[in-house]
């Protein structure tokens, strides 16, 4: 009794399941067997039954390929085809062998072709030649060229167009209107559709030369056959009558399904990407024009009344478009049709206005960072050939994720009619940190040192860096150069200028939900470490006060693996950010002489005066000494002078030079002179070890 009870809420097992995924299993084993299959056709005999299933399976699968390619939305969703088309055609070529060489030895080759060759030779061996021609012409000069012609086009206008989308995605992921993700998404889509017409152009070659292997086989089956039927004591008469017979159904077994699979990579080419099956969006096309159907209707009607012309044919096809006609008088083009079974005409939902709520929560939105400008710099956002500010924020993000490990969040730019015409400011925020002035039309000359002579052009400061310039007129952009001014566009000069924006506010930028997403880039290489380390030793706050601190004073942050094994060493010791901060600078100290050192590995350096740097370490160091005289803002500001006299001094040449303190005082000597001098480097003797050789250029000192 109890075998007889069925388990209840389990599903019975389904066999025709059980064989789809053992053919998804070893899908890579049948399609290995099926090319070695391939290959011994060609060299091996096969016998007539064998190739009668071969030729009924070529049919079948060109059929298939035909009714899939007429299914897909868009070329780009059957990629495969490409290799697909290369298996038919060799799989084709190796029947096409075999074929012959049961038609020389033994003057038979199966049921099929023979039946495809009575079929259509009938009692005429001369119409049955002619057709089988006709089909060849069909074949070769029509549909397999006009598919290889097209391809070739589709390839070279979708490559030339991909430039283009690029940027278009990255304009659209600059403005904030779409997320990495959907970017990453729309970039493959980009080059699987590029890769698919590249190869559908090569693919297309094998089609045309099967096309003309056909032919040369025929012929070789034909002159072959009548040669050696004549050999065998057959007259001329009945050798060409059996030869020919069987010529004809090899011919046609071969290329009607060679006609079919050319059909299919024609229509896989032509058919533009919709939602929506070819058949559905034929109808739906020519019947969303139901005007054109009336008129073709009352044509017929007219045709079929002429003197002479059979009446029947022109009234049953006129009274069909008119049916046609009354089943979609109310559509309004294609898209009334598609997908909703040919209604009556419906009238498009009136968009719902927004709630009072809604319009108040997307005021409480604030933009991490944006550009406002100007009506007249509008122009510069992007031009016809999609250069411009977008294009130069896209490499800009890029530039600082290579660089400094820094995911710059995406700039939203929009045009603001309360900034004057040539203005625009960065908002961090919410909150304006920056604003500058461009001539859009015009060039920026500034004077790097080298300039001899003047130019003709409006005074102005750089926004960037606060050095003297002159906007110019183009034309007189060569002669400035000449002169050695550096000239720059106003695209450039604005990108420079949010650049250094972006720089300095780095560190606010930086939130929590940033250090997340870079702990979890970590996590793919390193997961070990980041278990160990977040949230249990460390929190993502603490975390970003520590890659705060490090942005601030120009490290980069690029090898997280080593900051966070830096911070996972020593927060036992102290879990005060600027404590472990001192030590992950410690660990990236090869980062930080690399990025200060010439190509020689010598670092210059201006020290203190060990007196000084004792003083300091008694104020602030947290050591004790008797002797130490206190310091004063008087003292400090006196200190700051004299540093900023031993760098410009030590920098001249252009030579890169940076401040070397003791370890217990590099923070506060870099607090210190940071609002002085933001473009000093100030470096602690633990910090330099990697270094192959430090060069001291000057030591600071102070009198009593």
């Amino acid at each position: 009794m109890a075998d007889t009870q069925k388990t209840e809420g389990v599903p019975p097992e389904n066999p025709l399941a059980k064989i789809g995924d053992l053919l998804v299993r070893y899908s890579d084993w049948a399609l290995g067997l099926g090319v070695l299959g391939l290959m011994v056709t060609l060299v091996t005999p096969i016998p007539a039954v064998a190739l009668d299933v071969l030729l009924a399976l070529n049919i079948t699968l060109s059929l298939l390929l035909l009714l899939v390619t007429m299914n897909v939305r868009g070329s780009a969703e059957f990629s495969t085809f490409p290799t697909i088309l290369l298996f038919a055609t060799l799989f084709r070529l190796g029947l096409n062998v075999a074929s012959t060489r049961l038609i020389l030895t033994s003057g038979e080759a199966g049921t099929i072709i023979a039946a495809f060759g009575r079929y259509v030779v009938g009692d005429d061996l001369t119409v049955g030649l002619v057709v089988f021609l006709i089909l060849i012409v069909i074949q070769f000069v029509v549909i397999t060229k006009g598919s290889g012609r097209i391809s070739e086009v589709a390839a070279r206008f979708v490559l030339d167009a991909m430039p283009g989308k690029q940027m278009a995605i990255d304009a659209d992921l600059n403005a904030g209107l779409i997320g990495s993700d959907e970017a990453r998404y729309r970039r493959s889509s980009i080059a699987s559709e590029a890769e698919f017409y590249g190869a559908m152009d090569g693919a297309s070659k094998f089609v045309r030369g099967d096309a003309i292997a056909g032919l040369i086989i025929t012929a070789l089956n034909l002159l072959g056959g009548i040669a050696l039927g004549t050999m065998n004591d057959l007259n001329f008469a009945e050798a060409g009558q059996r030869y020919s017979m069987l010529t004809i159904g090899d011919g046609l077994v071969s290329q009607i399904p060679a006609l079919f699979v050319s059909t299919a990579a024609a229509v896989l080419v032509t058919k533009a990407s919709t939602d929506q099956s070819l058949g559905a969006s034929l109808l739906a096309q020519v019947g969303g024009r139901p005007k054109a159907t009336l008129i073709v209707s009352g044509m017929l009607f007219v045709f079929g009344l002429l003197p002479g012309m059979p009446s029947t044919p022109f009234f049953l096809f006129a009274s069909a478009l008119l049916l046609f006609w009354r089943s979609t008088r109310h559509a309004e083009g294609a898209e009334s049709l598609l997908g909703n079974g040919m209604p009556e005409k419906v009238e498009a939902p009136e968009p719902e206005a927004p709630s009072e709520t809604d319009s108040v929560t997307e005021l409480l939105r604030v933009d991490r960072v944006s550009l406002e400008i100007g009506y007249r710099l509008i122009p510069l956002i992007q031009d016809e050939k999609g250069q411009g500010v977008l294009e130069h924020v896209a490499q800009l993000r890029r530039r600082f994720a290579s660089n400094d490990g820094i995911v710059v969040p995406p700039v939203r730019i929009k045009d603001n009619i309360q900034l004057e015409p040539s203005a625009y400011r960065v908002l961090v925020g919410g909150h304006e940190v920056a604003r500058g002035s461009i001539e859009p039309n015009q060039f920026l000359a500034m004077d790097g040192g080298s300039a001899t002579g003047s130019v003709r052009g409006t005074e102005t400061v750089d926004p960037a860096f606060g050095l003297p310039a002159w906007w110019i007129s183009a034309s007189d952009r060569d002669e400035a150069e000449l002169k050695g001014f550096t000239v720059i566009d106003p695209t450039s000069v604005l990108v420079t200028h949010l650049s250094e924006v972006l720089r300095a506010q780095m560190a606010e930028i930086l939130n929590r939900d940033d250090v997340k997403a870079l702990v979890e880039n970590v996590k793919k290489v390193a997961p070990a470490l980041v278990e160990e380390v977040v949230p249990d030793k460390v929190g993502y706050g603490e975390l970003q006060a520590v890659l705060r601190n490090l942005i601030v004073e120009g490290v980069p942050i690029r090898n997280m693996p080593a900051i966070l094994e830096a911070v996972a060493d020593n927060v036992a010791r102290s879990r005060d950010p600027e404590t472990l901060t001192e030590l992950v600078r410690q660990r990236l100290a090869r980062v930080l002489v690399a990025r200060h050192a010439d190509d020689r590995g010598t670092l210059r350096a201006v020290t203190l005066d060990p007196a000084v740097e004792a003083r300091l370490a008694a104020a602030v160091g947290g050591t004790s000494d008797p002797d130490a005289q206190p310091v004063n803002p008087v003292w400090l500001q006196e200190l700051v002078s004299k540093i900023a006299d031993s760098l410009s001094s030590a920098a001249r040449g252009g030579a890169e030079v940076v401040l070397l303190v003791r370890s217990n005082v590099r923070r506060f000597v870099g607090e210190l002179v940071r609002s002085t001098l933001p473009k000093t480097t100030v470096l602690s003797y633990n910090e330099v070890v990697p270094a192959k050789t430090v060069e001291t250029t000057g030591i600071v000192s102070m009198e009593d």
